[in-house]
């Protein structure tokens, strides 16, 4: 299922609500990852106060754009949805453009794709999910909102969940992950991307030992838990 917006849906949302699309894709993203949303975790994900989620969550239902009950959990109307979809499609096709055509780093293509995603026609957007063969995840191997992968993405083990001596193949940094500081460089530079095989070695309480590429690497368990992998 394809989602989209037109150019002046988007610039009228932007000046109801500068921040809404910013708003409404990170409720999705946390909501695919953790199954619910609510104020606080909405907040911390932002990096806003809980009274500034609670507003921006005043302004949102407003625009008919997210449901909440008192103190319950957030969801976004089909509407919402909408807006959010066709935003994080963007921001993927963006992440494809910037790496593999203009060989910006993997590790910084994120960072970069947040503040262009908004700024792409829809015309433009078709344009490159034809170009790029109707791609179904973005470069860290997150799904595109509505991909059949969707659900085997989601739902994949995290290397810290599999026993030694087990061949995998890493196939996604949650969303989450790319936003822990410093998951991402450390993946750039080991080479630790999407389809590479790789096999715990072992682990203790704060690491993990993987082989990957015929040599062992050390990685922390706090970035590990946001590796996603399948056996290989």
């Amino acid at each position: 299922m394809t989602y989209t917006i037109t150019d002046q849906e988007i610039l009228d949302l932007q000046k109801k609500f500068p921040s809404a699309l910013n708003y409404l894709t990170t409720i999705t993203l946390i909501q695919r990852e953790a199954g619910r949303v609510g104020n606080s975790v909405l907040a911390s994900s932002m990096g806003v106060s809980k009274p500034a989620a609670n507003q921006a969550m005043g302004r949102l239902k407003k625009l008919e754009l997210a449901e909440q009950s008192p103190y319950g959990d957030i969801t976004l109307t089909d509407e919402g949805k909408r807006f959010s979809y066709a935003v994080l499609r963007r921001h993927y096709l963006v992440e494809h453009l910037l790496i593999s055509k203009l060989d910006y780093p993997w590790d910084k293509s994120d960072d970069e794709a947040q503040r262009l995603q908004s700024s792409l026609s829809e015309e433009f957007t078709e344009y490159l999910f034809e170009y790029f063969n109707r791609p179904e995840t973005c470069p860290h191997g997150n799904p595109f909102p509505g991909s059949s992968l969707e659900k085997e993405l989601l739902e994949a083990k995290r290397l810290t969940e599999v026993p030694p001596e087990t061949a995998l193949t890493l196939i996604r940094i949650t969303e989450v992950g790319e936003n822990v500081d410093g998951l991402l460089p450390f993946c750039y530079g080991l080479k630790l991307m999407p389809g590479k095989k790789l096999k715990v070695i072992g682990s203790t309480t704060g690491e993990m030992t993987i082989e990957l590429e015929g040599r062992e690497c050390i990685v922390p368990v706090e970035f590990a838990e946001h590796l996603c992998i399948k056996t290989a």
